[in-house]
């Protein structure tokens, strides 16, 4: 079962739920029918349970919200990129492991 502190983002709330925000956040580009996507959902959400408070966390999925996907020029999915003051600041394409999300969000 998902985290309840794992977001939704989309075209519509991008820039307020992301680009605004007044702490970091880890967006997941995600889609339904990706395998790895599946396999990264869980650790997203132990990302999110861990870092609730200090970072925002949250999946965006690229079928949904194309034009922030094209936006940031996610061509495979998954793609994790981490935001801070608006900004890109650390990006992550493919499966991934729980210590690589928790060190980009820190880095």
């Amino acid at each position: 079962m998902a985290s309840p502190n794992v977001h939704v983002f989309n075209d519509l709330n991008f820039e307020q739920e992301v680009l605004a925000s007044e702490i970091p956040v880890l967006v997941d580009f995600t889609a339904t029918w990706c395998g790895p996507c599946k396999a990264l959902a869980p650790i997203v959400d132990q990302v999110a349970d861990e870092l609730v408070g200090t970072v925002k966390v949250g999946k965006l999925d690229v079928d949904d919200s194309p034009i922030t996907a094209g936006k940031y020029g996610v061509r495979g999915v998954p793609t994790v990129i981490v935001f801070k003051g608006g900004e890109r600041a650390a990006q992550h394409v493919g499966l991934t492991t729980k210590q690589k999300l928790l060190d980009l969000v820190k880095g």
